[in-house]
This record gives structure tokens, sequence and C-alpha cells, in this order.
């Protein structure tokens, strides 16, 4: 790691003029306040959930909710198609211009709108609507303030000034995370969960009118000024971009040998981490947050490290390098997080055995990503409970029309087929697995409570998921830009851009959870992650080319 940092002080480009540093800092603070918008949902989503999802069980309610967070990123690519071609034919600054005021109004009105108990099915129909809206206007934020920051950096100093926009949806989450624990400590947890969820909500409207009073003082990329003015525009962007093949095929290798790795290990590593805290290792609320946002804090300088590192040995090895070791060590970085946050679970994980015995006729599929399927059947509805208390299980087939039980430690439980058991429940927990608010699960009682032992290991194991995060994600604005020729930059760099990040990203908390529910094993929806990450190694190092030497000007 010294090596590292030491190669990326030298390779730290020097005399960046104000000019540059307005662009930079108007392109970055912006974004930082269109994804502070954006995570607030995501930070927010058991809450969320519980207001408007209110008529369905916890757990449809909570994959309900993820949902409905990644209802935004699935229209992303959308987002990007509509105002990448804006952005190509009207310009840079006014199309990325428009996007904030899109984000930034969708938010306020959130934290306005009533929830489930108040106007019922409106509800969440609005909150996705809203939710959309958000989508669409990021699919076009990411790509112009990329391209804008881009087209005003030197050649050779593309990957340390594009960097400090990729730092901008890691601040914008730290942010989220800060005013959020800052709200909680002031309200308190009942009135927080109440109605003092709405305050992080209603502030973006302050957010939004400083970001769009500095983006008015921005001129246009020079870049695309000087191709506008001697008329070699494009004026079909999309299909130059899309129909002809020679650019296509650089979309699809840009997604799948670079995106779509670096999307899964970065919403592993930020979204993941603290949905796998909070819902599967019972981490309370306030104390997740604070785990992960002083990860953040120590790694997100990471990003300027490693972007300013690729203007010296590329793009294509760091980012391919952080897939491969993401996926080589995920596995053992989220059961030392479970040893350190949660002994007790671990160590029932290790010790106790918990079957569902059934005729195998009676047991289906419970992969249910969408949460909109009902289980009916006892043997699916014991496995089901079981997986949202986090205890490990297997299934044993039983004889033909035989019933279901619950074996702990080779004793038989009585099991109805209900909500709630409370026989299984009081079995599993005398045999070992702990209860809510059990005294070995990891707590922090203020912000700077990171010195106890416990505490510290889980930071410094979040850390390297940060770092994981900043390796990917640091130098990828800089390839996305220098892939594509400045006439069409915009619309083909977002549309690979935002499938990698918006779909298979966005969609990895609520299949990952589908896939633990479904398995019974707490660690096996890091599959989801290992997979695509390494899809992406190995087609990005076959067929990705490298570009930090490439004249975007063309």
């Amino acid at each position: 790691m010294s090596t590292i940092v030491a190669n990326a002080a030298s390779a730290k480009p020097q005399g960046m003029t104000k000019d540059e540093r307005f662009v930079i800092f108007a392109s970055s603070l912006g974004t930082v306040f269109e994804w502070y918008d954006f995570y607030l949902y995501g930070s927010l989503a058991a809450i969320i959930g519980a207001q408007f999802f209110s008529a369905y069980p916890p757990a449809t309610r909570d994959i309900f909710a993820l949902l409905a967070f990644a209802a935004g990123f699935l229209v992303r690519p959308f987002g990007a198609i509509v105002f990448g071609r804006i952005g190509d034919i009207v310009g840079r600054k006014y199309t990325f211009l428009v996007t904030i005021l899109i984000m930034g109004v969708s938010t306020f009105v959130v934290g306005l709108l009533p929830n489930a108990a108040t106007i019922g099915i409106a509800a969440p129909i609005i909150l996705i609507i809203l939710r959309l809206l958000q989508g669409l206007a990021l699919g076009g934020e990411y790509g112009g303030a990329a391209t804008y920051v881009a087209e005003h950096s030197p050649h050779g100093k593309r990957g340390y000034y594009t960097s400090f926009i990729q730092t901008t949806a890691t601040l914008g989450l730290f942010l989220s995370l800060l005013v959020i624990l800052f709200t909680r400590t002031m309200l308190g947890e009942a009135a927080f969960a109440d109605w003092g969820w709405r305050i992080p909500f209603l502030l973006s409207v302050v957010l939004l009118g400083v970001s769009v009073v500095i983006r008015l003082k921005l001129n246009e990329s020079p870049v695309f000024q000087k191709m506008k003015d001697e008329g070699k525009g494009s004026k079909a962007p999309l299909t130059e971009s899309f129909a002809k093949w020679s650019n296509a095929k650089i979309v699809l290798l840009a997604l799948f040998g670079g995106v779509m790795g670096q999307g899964v290990v970065w919403y592993t590593g930020q979204f993941y981490a603290l949905f796998f805290l909070q819902s599967i290792l019972k981490v309370d609320g306030y104390t997740a947050n604070l785990l992960i946002a002083w990860s953040l804090l120590l790694g997100t300088g990471f990003f300027i490290v490693f972007g300013a590192l690729s203007d010296k040995i590329g793009r294509k090895p760091i980012i391919l390098a952080g897939c491969l070791i993401a996926a080589l060590t995920f596995f053992p970085i989220f059961k030392m997080i479970t040893g350190n946050a949660n002994p007790a679970l671990e160590k029932a994980i290790n010790t106790i055995k918990v079957e569902v015995v059934a005729d195998p006729a009676g047991c289906g599929d419970l992969f249910n990503p969408v949460g909109t399927r009902v289980f009916t059947a006892p043997c699916d509805t014991a496995r089901a409970y079981l997986s949202q208390q986090s205890v490990k299980y297997s299934t044993a087939y039983g004889a033909a029309g035989s019933g279901v039980k619950v074996v702990v430690n080779g004793k038989d439980v009585p099991y109805t087929a209900a909500a709630s058991n409370p026989q299984v429940l009081a079995a599993v927990q005398a045999a070992g697995y702990p209860k809510a608010g059990d005294a070995q699960i990891v707590k922090m009682s203020n912000p700077f409570d990171i010195f106890r032992p416990q505490v510290a290991a889980i930071i410094g194991l979040l850390f390297v998921l940060v770092l994981f995060v900043t390796m990917v994600y640091g130098p990828i604005a800089a390839m996305l830009v220098e892939l594509f020729p400045t006439k069409i930059r915009y619309t083909s760099m977002s549309l690979p851009y935002h499938i990698g990040n918006g779909w298979f990203g966005g969609l990895l908390p609520a299949t990952s959870f589908a896939i633990v529910a479904s398995t019974g094993d707490i660690y096996a929806g890091l599959w989801y992650p290992i997979i695509f990450a390494s899809i992406t190694a190995v087609v990005g190092f076959l067929f990705l080319p490298e570009t930090k030497d490439v004249d975007i000007t063309k």
C-alpha cells in the first residue's frame, strides 16, 4: 500500500489553474448533492419500507423497499439515452443543469409525501414514480459531469482530474449518512422513524439551490464548443453510438470488460455491506451507519490516488485488479465482519445444525428477488422464516406425504405455517442463536467510539471493501471518456456506465438478499458480485484496450 501511495503522489499533477479548479469543484459539488439525494433512499430503505409498504409482511416489505430503490437504477440507462443525446446535440452544461433540477425537486417531494397509512396505495405508487424520475436524472448527470471535466483536463492528467468526480458518489453517501445520524441523534429513534426521516429529504432543496447557482456560472466544454463551431457534431448520436458496429462493439466491451464488474464491486462495498450489517447481522441502524461512515471517511481519498496512478500505469490494470482481488476476498472479509459484529451468530452458524425436514414435493424454489411471490407451502414458509432470523439451515427430504418439521441439533421442534413461530425461534435461541439486542452484537454509543477492538476491526474490514471500490471506480470515468469520440461521447459512455451500475449494481442488494433467503446461507448472496466481477476481469484482460494516451479532442 505504501508503494501505491508513493507512486500516486509522484503522479499527482501540479499547477492546476483556477479555472480548472472551478470546473472540477462545480461539477463535483453538484454531483455530490445529486448522489446525496439518491443515497438518502438507500440509507433509509428499512424505514421507508415501513412507511410506504406497511401492508406487507416485514420480509416482503424489506424486499419491496430495496426494489423501489432499485427501480431508480433500472431506468438510469434510459436517462443516459435521453440526456446523452441532448448532451451530444445541445451541449454538456445545460444538460446536466436540467438533470440536477429533476433530481432535487423529486427528492424534496419525497420528504412531503404522505405515507401508506394516510393515502393508501397512492403512497407507494407516487414514491416509485419519484424514484424513476431520480433514476432518469442520474442517468444523464454522471455522463455530463465526467465528460465535462475530462474535456477540460490537460492530456496526461485526465485520470487525476476525473477522479474528483468519482469521489462524489462516496461523498454524497457520506453526507447523507452524516445528516441521518445527526437527525437521529437529535430526535431519537422513535421520532426519527415516525417523521424525522423526512428532514434529510427536505434539506435537499438547500443543496439544490447551491448546485444550480454554481452550475449557472460554468461555460460550455471547450472541446464540444470547438466541434460545434466547426460543424462536426453528430445529428444522430444514438444511431452513431449503437447502430454502427464499430462503436457498438466498444460499448459492449466497456460494459462487460469494465463497468459491470466495477458496478457490483462498488455496490457490495457500500450498499450491500450496510444492508448485511443491519438486516443479516442485526446491528442497529445507528451503529451500522457509523461504521460505514468511518470506512468512507478513511477510504475516499484513494479515489484520487488510483485516478492519478492510472495516468502513469493505465486505467485497465487498476480496474481489473480491483475486480479480481474483490472476487477472491469477499467471502473471507464478510465472514470476518460477522465474527466481529455478531460473534454469537458466527458461532451459532458454525456449531448449530438446523434442518427443515419435509416431503420434497412440498418444497419449492424460494428465489424471490422482486418480492411478489407468496409462499404457502409449510416447507417454504419454514425456510423463509429461518432465513429472516439469519439462521443457517439445510433442507432434508422426508417420506412422501410426510409433514414438515424443524430439527435443531437433532431435536424436533413443532412447526406451524404462520408468520410468527415462537417455538422455532425459542428453540434456535436456546441452542445459541443470539436474540435481538444481544450484548455481543457490536454497538456504538457515539461517532467517536472507534477505539474498541471490535469496532476498529469492523471499520478496518469495511475500509478494505471501500479500497476495492476506489480501485475499480477511481479510473473508470477517464477510461469511458477516452473510449469514444467527442461527437457521441456523452451518449456512448453513459449507456454502458448506467447499465453496469444501474442494472448489475442496482439490483445487487435485492437479488443477493433473495439468494440468502433461498439457500439458508447468509454468505450465498456474495456469489452475485463474485461471478460478475470475475467475468469483467477475464473479458477486460482479453479484449478491453488501454486508453490513457488517447487524444480525446477528436
